[in-house]
Parts: C-alpha cells; structure tokens; sequence
C-alpha cells in the first residue's frame, strides 16, 4: 500500500520543503488500518462520506481542507506565520492517526490523541523536525477533542485546547465532524 499518496493533495497546502518531506514520512508511520477503517467505529458522530471503508481518511481530509481555507482567509489566518500554518495542517493531517490503538483494536481509543503525539516522539529519529516543531505537533493532538477529552467513566484523560494552536486544530476536526456537512469525494479527494 502506498500510503503516501493518499495526501498528495493536501501536501500541496504545505509550503515549507521540510515540513512536507517529514509529513510523508509520518503518514507513512501510519498503521496500515488508518487507510481503511470508518471515522466512527459506531457510525453515530460523523457525517455519511466519513462512514465505510477510508471514512477515516476522508475525515482527515475534510479536517485538513476547512484549516486550509481558514488559514488562507486574511482575516483568520494572519494570525498565524507561514511555518505555523504548514504545522497546524500536519496536525491535523495526523490528529486520529491510531485512532483504534496501535494496533487496530474493534472500538476507538479514547486516549487515542496521546498515542499519536507520543508515537510521533516515538519516531522523531526518523524526522528532521527540532524537538520544538515535534512538540508544536504533539501537543496540537493530544488536546483536538476538546471538551470530549474524557473516559468512559467521566474521567479527564485528555487535555482540554488551550491557545490559538490548539483551538484551531479542535475547531477544524470539530467542523469536520458535524453531520450537516455534505463534502462529495471522488477516489477519496475532495470534489471541488
């Protein structure tokens, strides 16, 4: 499976030569399953074109698609540098990479954004990111759900978003995810 190519697309929203080279190399980390698996293990918080076989991936690609737009928009976007922007978008590009664990486990993980930012630490010998670009990164995941950042047993496990980073990168998966959406697809890009 080429894994890489399924962002083709969305690297282009990358303007930073490194940056897109180290997000090939982490969407290449990813576990086989991401590619094929829905956006919701139940089917119950996601809109129809992140249901079925790549949902995840279709997902991901809505969530990468409403940052790019926002971050070109002048009035949103220039709050953030050129370098943030190419950071912000590998977030996301990232945010449910071990969505079911990983390895592929029935249900979502609900400490799944820790398992992504500590795996893309985990990894950082194979990245040419400094430790502060890596941290960037990890620390936009571990708080994307924002207020839904507890267990089964109304624990906190997650981190709740704080600053214009994280809140950023929780609204675009939030957006994402909303039912009303109504994104059409053609071999998993976005129509435009």
């Amino acid at each position: 499976m080429d894994k890489v190519s399924f962002f083709n697309r969305e690297y282009d929203y990358i303007k930073n030569d490194k940056y897109r080279e180290n997000a090939k190399i982490l969407v290449n980390l990813l576990p086989d399953y991401f590619f094929s698996i829905p956006a919701s293990s139940t089917g119950k918080y996601h809109p129809q074109f992140a249901l079925g076989e790549a949902g995840l991936v279709r997902h991901t690609k809505v969530a990468v698609k409403i940052a790019h737009e926002l971050l070109q928009n002048n009035t949103i976007g220039n709050i953030f540098t050129s370098n943030e922007k190419d950071l912000i978008i590998i977030s996301l590009m990232l945010h449910d990479g071990l969505k079911s664990g990983l390895e592929k486990e029935k249900y979502t993980r609900v400490d799944h954004p820790l398992l992504v930012a500590q795996y893309i630490k985990d990894n950082s010998d194979k990245l040419t990111l400094t430790k502060d670009e890596i941290d960037f990164i990890a620390s936009c995941i571990e708080s994307h759900m924002g207020e839904w950042n507890k267990d089964f047993n109304g624990n906190e496990v997650l981190p709740l978003p704080k600053g214009k980073y994280q809140k950023f990168v929780h609204m675009c998966d939030f957006l994402a995810s909303k039912k009303f959406l109504d994104v059409h697809f053609k071999d998993n890009d976005i129509i435009e």
